[in-house]
């Protein structure tokens, strides 16, 4: 197992603290837009955080009043105008892979939307297990915008899970914005929150998670990504077998003896 508190990424801002990492992108002056380094150290981090053991839950912060402008206009499209087909490739294989590592990496990734979070960073978003965001939060696909399609970095798989295909397929074909309130009604946020109060909100909820069964949430996460591609049969099978699993734990024993005793369960996360 990795220790990932002494993380020093060169593309975006790193913490951990009480077994919650936090992230940001680190350019507030273009409202955090992303490049080809910063894509691939949050790949990188992202697998790395598989074999953490003292990271549980990760939350995903704006910075400078904005979660992420997508990618760079300058950095990454500019130079994807001249690429030949392996190299637009690799690339896009490459931004699949942030989103794969993120649904992989076993731990739950709550993202807190402020200003814009668009392309790459509604996907990242897309891609958090939990999202809160302030009533001025701004999301778009906006990839038919610069003359691409609206299937991105697994858009037309997950998008239509979280909000409905009809819903879905409006905002990926049109690429507009969905507004706070319109995430917030469709499912897409589990609430809004002030701008004043988001970080701290997430950190508690983070906070929350992280003080829970944290070898179960890593399981739950698995589930609810693999199940996708189950029929129910075999869902419901594997998760006959997943709570087996569980039910070995220490935190599974723990949280017995301390209902017996009326109190409250400190969980450790084996």
């Amino acid at each position: 197992m990795s220790q990932m508190a002494g993380l020093k990424p060169k593309h975006f801002l790193w913490s951990v603290e009480n077994r919650v990492a936090t992230v940001r992108l680190d350019r507030p002056e273009r409202k955090n837009p992303l490049t080809f380094e910063s894509y691939a150290e949050l790949r990188d981090t992202f697998r790395d955080l598989v074999y953490a053991d003292d990271v549980d839950v990760v939350c995903f912060l704006p910075n400078g009043g904005n979660f992420c402008s997508g990618g760079d206009v300058h950095d990454i499209i500019g130079p994807l105008v001249d690429m030949d087909m392996k190299g637009l490739l690799a690339f896009t294989r490459m931004t699949g892979d942030l989103v794969k590592a993120m649904i992989n990496c076993g731990k739950p990734i709550v993202s807190a939307v402020d200003g814009v979070a668009v392309g790459a960073g509604a996907i990242i978003t897309m891609a958090s297990d939990i999202r809160l965001a302030t009533p001025e939060a701004k999301t778009a696909f906006l990839f038919t915008r610069v003359g691409l399609a609206g299937c991105d970095m697994g858009a037309c798989a997950m998008l239509p899970r979280i909000i409905g295909q009809g819903r879905a397929a409006e905002l990926l074909y049109t690429g507009r914005t969905m507004s706070a309130d319109e995430g917030e009604r469709w499912g897409y946020y589990n609430r809004l929150v002030a701008a004043s109060d988001l970080e701290a909100e997430a950190l508690k909820l983070a906070g929350q998670l992280a003080a829970g069964p944290t070898f179960a949430h890593g399981i739950t996460k698995t589930q609810l990504n693999q199940e996708w591609s189950m029929g129910l049969d075999q869902a419901i099978e594997a998760e006959a077998q997943a709570q087996a699993i569980c039910m070995q734990t220490r935190d599974f024993e723990r949280a017995y003896r301390a209902f017996v005793a009326k109190e409250r369960p400190v969980f450790e996360g084996d």
